[in-house]
């Protein structure tokens, strides 16, 4: 095989230089559209991001990627340039769920009867020093 990847070409066919001029071939009439690459058909990526260790990772952002391997290597590039991060995660945004920022009201409530959650339910207990 050649090094430029023809399987019928031996090895050394690859180092002789072709010196004759190419033959111009008639345009066709009908051009076929340049291939086009469908990045909507590309998952949405959501990127995090840890500055240090110790730290958490911080959402940094969104990408597109066609897996997670390019999504990985993509969110370096992009979010990581100037070595800001010692580690990244990428996840598929469709597997996130999150709740509704218009119902926090009622997701966030704290629910009745439950005072016990709350530190003002508890007694302080005589002769114990530090609470």
């Amino acid at each position: 095989m050649s090094p430029h990847g023809n399987p019928d070409a031996p090895a050394s066919a690859a180092t002789e230089i072709n010196r004759e001029a190419p033959k111009a071939s008639p345009a066709p009439e009908n051009p076929a559209p340049a291939e086009h690459h469908d990045r909507s058909a590309w998952g949405l990526w959501e990127v995090f991001v840890r500055s240090s260790r110790g730290l958490s990772h911080v959402h940094a952002g969104s990408l597109h990627a066609p897996d997670a391997a390019m999504a990985l290597r993509n969110a370096r590039d992009l979010y990581t340039r100037r070595n800001e991060g010692v580690s990244i995660w990428v996840v598929p945004a469709d597997a996130i769920a999150a709740s509704d920022p218009d119902s926090k009201g009622s997701f966030f409530e704290s629910p009745q009867g439950k005072d016990y959650r709350h530190a003002t339910y508890y007694t302080k207990s005589e002769g114990v020093k530090h609470l």
